[in-house]
């Protein structure tokens, strides 16, 4: 069971392998977002790519290539209808926008299966009606982007901090469907997407599964555009399309299968990491006036890439299969989180480790160092050529010996050791205290300043 498993989940291969070459290329391109309002800010500016992904997900997986291409449209309409509210004086409080927002949600998705199942249009042709037709609505409600968020959503944009009722929103997604996936609802719903006819054969009622998957994508949405109304604190109508083809290259990206039938968290939740990543990464470039064509460009390369990608899953599973992905995330996790230790520690520490040794020679004779040449800057002291090959070949040894070890482990089960949890938790800790720390010393960083996405 287990290799079939591995080799089921071969498709997470590859957003693992570009999560970790993306977030250390941000990490050293971009210091700033090992802090604590980097990392607030990274949260508060992905949440609504992630939310309104998951939304996508639930279709997707449903079959019938049903890939709602009005979620941006829809997530926008949401947005500026809240704002209009606001200035109305009709909505303001949490309940009632929460209220408004997941009903236009499952609303609007109600509606869209309705048409589907009775009406029997293509749902690719509903997509494209409902994405025309909110892009204009969205016009009507606000001509241009204004008006003002809710008094108490204030200080949710803010960014400042890591954990925030945005950070909460998104975890309590990620359990909802976490939980969902171990209902026999999901396993119906996996079931239609593979093959329609087999699951109404086996007794599914196909109708009734459909409109649920609906439904969920609906409160996704709802909830995504309550995280993007936070995040700007005002209407916006016309992000529409750049939302729906950043999440539909998330949605890809993430190995969830358009053809129905496959697809995870794991894979959302990564596919819309790596959007906003390449999106940061490509901003520490500043191409100038041609940065959102260059990242418009940069996002429709990688959708073309990530479907040719997904034709070779099943080749590549056939010699990966050994390779658990979670083994992978673990591996490259530990280096990544090792980047980031050495990025927000090397200021501080990094001179005081320099000036400690250079105050106490005893420390350099004790263990056979030599001595900082005259005039070789900030440098600690250099090993000899013998320690140099020693300690070369123990981390070598170390690394090899882990890596093998997991890999091995994950091969012949589907679980690991307790080990590798305690370690990976400890990392994630180590670095969380170490940039609170920083950040403290540093002050505080306002949370534009510290993606760069401010004036």
């Amino acid at each position: 069971m287990s290799p079939s498993r591995g080799s089921q989940n071969t498709y997470l291969l590859v957003p693992i392998l570009l999560i970790a070459l993306l977030l250390s290329t941000a990490v050293i391109r971009g210091p700033n977002l090992v802090s604590l309002s980097g990392f607030g800010s990274a949260i508060i500016v992905s949440a609504p790519l992630i939310l309104a992904t998951f939304s996508l997900m639930a279709l997707a997986v449903a079959g019938r290539g049903t890939v709602d291409l009005a979620v941006g449209p829809l997530l926008a309409f949401i947005n500026v209808t809240i704002v209009k509210l606001n200035g109305l004086g009709i909505v303001t409080g949490p309940f009632g926008v929460f209220l408004v927002a997941l009903g236009i949600g499952v609303l609007y998705q109600l509606f869209f299966a309705l048409i589907i199942i009775f009406v029997r249009v293509q749902p690719i042709i509903v997509a494209l009606s409902g994405f025309l037709a909110l892009t204009g609505i969205n016009l009507v409600i606000l001509p241009r982007p204004g008006g003002t968020a809710p008094d108490w959503m204030s200080s949710w944009g803010l960014g400042n901090t890591i954990f925030s009722p945005i950070l909460l929103i998104v975890l309590l997604a990620i359990a909802a469907w976490l939980l969902f996936t171990m209902t026999s609802f999901y396993a119906n719903l996996r079931l239609m997407g593979y093959d329609e006819r087999a699951a109404y054969t086996s007794g599914v009622r196909i109708n009734v599964v459909r409109i649920g998957a609906h439904v969920i994508a609906g409160l996704f949405v709802g909830l995504g555009a309550i995280c993007y109304t936070a995040l700007i604190s005002s209407g916006d109508p016309t992000q529409g399309t750049t939302m729906t083809l950043t999440a539909v290259t998330a949605l890809v990206l993430g190995g969830v299968s358009l053809s129905g039938g496959r697809g995870g968290v794991a894979g959302g939740l990564l596919g819309a990491l790596n959007l906003f990543l390449i999106g940061y990464v490509l901003a520490t470039f500043n191409f100038g006036s041609t940065q959102a064509f260059v990242t418009q460009l940069f996002y429709g390369l990688i959708l073309v890439l990530s479907l040719l990608l997904t034709l070779l899953v099943p080749v590549i599973g056939r010699y990966l299969h050994f390779i658990s992905p979670f083994a992978a995330f673990v591996v490259l996790g530990c280096v990544v989180v090792g980047i980031m230790l050495y990025v927000s520690t090397r200021d501080t520490y990094g001179l005081a480790a320099v000036a400690a040794f250079r105050s106490s020679p005893d420390v350099m004779t004790r263990y056979l160092l030599l001595p900082v040449q005259s005039g070789s800057g900030l440098a600690l002291p250099d090993l000899t050529p013998l320690q140099k090959i020693v300690f070369g070949l123990a981390v070598i040894l170390a690394m090899l010996t882990f890596t093998v070890r997991v890999i091995v482990a994950e091969a012949v089960s589907v679980r690991v050791g307790a080990f590798i949890y305690v370690f990976v938790s400890a990392l994630i800790l180590l670095l969380f205290l170490v940039v609170g720390q920083q950040s403290q010393a540093a002050g505080f960083v306002p949370a534009e300043q510290s993606l760069g996405i401010g004036p």
